[in-house]
């Protein structure tokens, strides 16, 4: 990816029938920001990492939950997943979401 490109986010990835389509647009020591695109029916099953994250969704509709309580985050909205926490993603409607993952020192 070029240093200087301009972005369009909801364009960063596209659309598979029956997949998740993930891609990363940066990478460095203090996190990582990626692009998913999920078609309907797809999702992330439940699981815990040790940093916070926030997903913001670019495109359609996401089924969030975050310690079994459920969350829906259309595009324009953001939810952050807090450390250490179990949550899930799922699709009920293909969506889009852009990852931005904080790892924390030490």
């Amino acid at each position: 990816m070029n240093d200087n490109a301009v972005l369009r986010l909801d364009e960063s990835v596209a659309y598979q029938d029956g997949s998740i389509v993930s891609r990363k647009l940066v990478s460095s020591a203090g996190g990582n920001i990626s692009a998913f695109a999920f078609d309907a029916g797809e999702e992330l099953s439940e699981h815990t990492t040790p940093h916070e994250a926030l997903i913001q969704v670019l495109d359609g509709v996401a089924e969030i939950r975050i310690d079994g309580a459920p969350y829906t985050v259309a595009a324009g909205e953001s939810i952050l997943l807090p450390a250490g926490r179990p949550h899930a993603v799922r699709a009920g409607q293909r969506f889009k979401m852009l990852l931005t993952m904080l790892k924390s020192a030490g």
